[in-house]
């Protein structure tokens, strides 16, 4: 029996894959979407709250990330 590799949360590496953008403004893209969501800086942001942010839809940026 095969399990299946999901991650919930996102990461700089994830963001810079998915905009194109350097690795230092996909951070700080990251720590926006913390700051507006009002988290603490240790807390993840999940790639729901990530897609609702951006407004890009999850069925596009999950093959992008999880491969």
């Amino acid at each position: 029996m095969k399990i299946e590799k999901k991650r919930i949360c996102i990461y700089p590496k994830d963001i810079q894959r998915i905009t194109g953008k350097s690795y230092r403004q996909s951070a700080r893209l990251l720590q926006k979407i913390r700051t507006d969501l009002k988290k603490l800086e240790n807390e993840f942001v999940s790639i729901e709250e990530f897609c609702s942010y951006t407004s890009l839809k999850i069925e596009q940026v999950e093959p992008l990330i999880i491969g």
